[in-house]
């Protein structure tokens, strides 16, 4: 495995020289500002990512609005107790992606959001506070107690919020790979616990955080 100086240098070079590359780098948000994030856009954000995956971004992006006005701008409490009527509407609502697989998955993601408020004071608190260390474990968390928020959508969501983490796409998988980190995406409890491992190393040899880290993984494929 690589120190990540080596690895920088690499994507520093295909990208055109180290100020280009920072250039392209994502900055997280502070816990602080995570944490006042409020519960409505993290059941918002929830419902995006899981629309996004295994379709077409770009008209999830373009309903976006119809789904804000159908699930009442995401207030977690409001949706959690929808029922059947509910349903009906909304899958009959021509303003959103008429999924009802998804659509029960996005309920079902309210009232996740609302165990978090209760049990933690809001989700964003509870977000903020996992140790980047072990952002596997968030991952896994969300993956369990989340509805369809398993491997990259999980993934995608935190990122989209703020929350300092890596995504594991084909690129940064590539890196792993190339690094003898993993030998295929990581998905077992193993290489889930290496890839973590080596996160954590670059983490330490950087000074950088995991979001920066995986994308400077990525550009150097």
């Amino acid at each position: 495995m690589r120190r990540f100086e080596e690895i920088y240098a690499i994507a520093a070079d295909r990208k055109g020289g180290a100020e280009a590359l920072e250039k392209m780098l994502s900055i997280p948000l502070s816990r602080e500002h995570l944490a006042k994030t409020t519960d409505d856009r993290w059941l918002a954000a929830m419902t995006k990512c899981l629309f996004q995956a295994g379709f077409n971004w770009k008209v999830i992006e373009a309903k976006w609005d119809g789904f804000e006005r159908a699930f009442l701008g995401f207030d977690p409490v409001r949706v959690s107790f929808f029922h059947d009527e509910d349903m009906d509407r909304l899958l009959s609502d021509t303003g959103i992606v008429r999924n009802g697989a998804k659509i029960m998955a996005a309920v079902e993601n309210a009232r996740f959001v609302c165990d978090l408020a209760r049990d933690h004071g809001s989700a964003g608190a509870f977000f903020a506070a996992w140790p980047a260390s072990d952002f596997v474990g968030l991952l896994q968390m969300v993956s369990k107690q989340g509805s369809r928020l398993g491997a990259v959508t999980g993934q995608r969501m935190l990122r989209s919020m703020g929350r300092d983490g890596f995504i594991l796409s084909p690129d940064v998988v590539a890196r792993l790979i190339a690094e003898g980190i993993v030998d295929k995406a990581p998905s077992s409890k193993r290489d889930l616990a290496a890839t973590q491992t080596a996160f954590n190393t670059w983490s330490e040899q950087s000074g950088r955080g995991l979001t920066q880290i995986s994308q400077i993984l990525a550009f150097s494929v």
